[in-house]
């Protein structure tokens, strides 16, 4: 199973973090031991002092592709969710300004939360969709499938250019405005509508 992330796919997002906004989605990598396991409390690794939520669409892929055209990529989804791109972004600005790449602040052990899948049927479509970080019963993040830079078809597409899609296979869509740090005793909740799809502690 690959973790496919993409990086700054929300205008505000990338404003909030004064980034510059690409020609191209940005994609890294999480291995499959970024997972959190479910019913296991998220724990602030020692490595960091900045560790930020960024809430996200999460889309797992149901048929093997490569080179998959926009119009025929909604037939290689079925379900989706909401997770967590936990950053440490403290490390992740010091290998920025190296230039060196971003995988030890982004794909450390447990830094990928995946909360419960949906069917997309559910929905009347999934360019629309509303999704939320709750911090202690507090929104803290909101976003919405429309203001998207690149859309989940156009997502998976662009992937399968250079990484076969295979079963199982989770893209991260990127992350709306509102990334913040998370402290320990914070509890965190992910709604995806008006179904909350997962529910952490932070230890």
């Amino acid at each position: 199973m690959k973790l496919i992330c993409i990086g700054r796919n929300y205008a505000q997002h990338i404003e909030e973090l004064q980034n510059e906004r690409p020609d191209e989605p940005v994609v890294f990598l999480k291995p499959d031991s970024a997972i959190l396991l479910k019913q296991h409390p998220f724990v602030i690794p020692e490595f960091s002092s900045d560790i930020h939520h960024e809430i996200e669409l999460v889309v797992k892929i149901s048929k093997v592709g490569k080179y998959i055209e926009p119009k025929f990529a909604h037939k290689y989804y079925e379900e989706l969710t909401v997770g967590i791109d936990f950053t440490a972004r403290d490390l992740q600005q010091r290998l920025k300004d190296k230039g060196l790449p971003w995988e030890k602040a982004k794909a450390f052990d447990g830094s990928a939360v995946i909360g419960d899948f949906i069917s997309k049927k559910v929905f009347s479509s999934v360019e629309s969709l509303n999704f939320e970080l709750r911090k202690n019963g507090e929104a803290v993040q909101k976003g919405n499938s429309s203001l998207m830079l690149w859309t989940i078809d156009e997502l998976i597409s662009h992937v399968s250019q250079y990484f076969t899609l295979k079963i199982g296979d989770l893209i991260f869509t990127g992350t709306p405005a509102g990334v913040a740090a998370v402290k320990p005793n914070d509890i965190l909740e992910g709604y995806l509508q008006d179904n909350k799809l997962f529910r952490i502690n932070v230890k």
